[in-house]
């Protein structure tokens, strides 16, 4: 019998291939048998993370928030491996300006950060998710967040610290999520009928080198009592990807520890 949950013969792109999540993803889809077009804007870490391009992946430098840029690569794409079966919208940001308060927070960045977690997830359906649907099948896998759900938890945050610097939540990063998840239902609906199924993966905090005091805050406040790993979130978007969720769409999986059941 066929494993459902095998990616073998299907031809990934993927968005943020060079963060904390999507490295594991490259290198945990194709031991499961995917070929990888992995995107990033940043050629530095494209090279420090994932090494050279090889028969099963294709290293790409391109910017979300850039048509052009997602024409020019998708052109590559197609001149090596044809059109895509998945694409896993995974490339996000969130503004340095952590402590501005709501009232005053700057146009600018909040367009920015908006361009790249909503505006570059609606780029790339448009542009590697289209010929899907002509096609007549695919799967699209938007990452979320937990905060495009619920709003943060302000406690958890007072003497956190993420390499050094103190962090927060700004709500330019929960607005663009909410509206992914938004674009998410849209798009199921307007592509299903062409076979292509469009889901959401909402992660949990993912540890990456927080301080003690954030770890421990965000702990005590998930069921599971500890923070997400990487590869939580790597077997769900593989789950949504294969053919074992052929007849899911529309849907969020939440992978939070039970951080949204309170």
């Amino acid at each position: 019998m066929k494993d459902a949950f095998s990616l073998d013969g299907k031809v990934v792109v993927l968005s943020g291939a060079a963060g904390i999540i999507g490295s594991q993803v490259v290198n945990a889809f194709v031991e499961a048998g995917a070929r990888v077009f992995a995107l990033d804007r940043d050629p530095g870490l494209l090279e420090e993370r994932l090494g050279k391009s090889h028969d099963a992946m294709i290293t790409c430098v391109a910017d979300v928030a850039s048509r052009d840029s997602l024409i020019k690569a998708h052109a590559l794409l197609e001149s090596r491996w044809g059109l895509a079966d998945g694409l896993l919208n995974n490339a996000a940001t969130k503004s340095n300006n952590f402590f501005e308060p709501f009232e005053t927070f700057p146009v600018n960045e909040w367009n920015e950060v908006m361009s790249v977690n909503l505006t570059g997830a609606m780029l790339c359906a448009q542009v590697f998710g289209s010929p899907m649907a002509k096609r007549g099948s695919g799967s699209i896998v938007n990452t979320l967040s937990i905060y495009g759900i619920v709003a943060p938890d302000q406690r958890i945050y007072e003497g956190s610290e993420y390499m050094g610097r103190a962090i927060n939540t700004p709500a330019i990063y929960a607005a663009s999520k909410a509206g992914l998840w938004g674009l998410t239902k849209y798009l199921a609906a307007y592509w299903g009928h062409r076979g292509v199924r469009v889901n959401a993966i909402t992660p949990g905090g993912v540890f990456s080198g927080q301080n003690d005091t954030f770890v421990e805050n965000y702990s005590r406040r998930t069921p599971l009592g500890r923070m997400a790993e990487a590869d939580d979130m790597v077997q769900a978007m593989r789950y949504l990807t294969s053919d074992a969720a052929k007849y899911v769409t529309g849907h969020n999986l939440v992978v939070d520890g039970g951080w949204t059941a309170w």
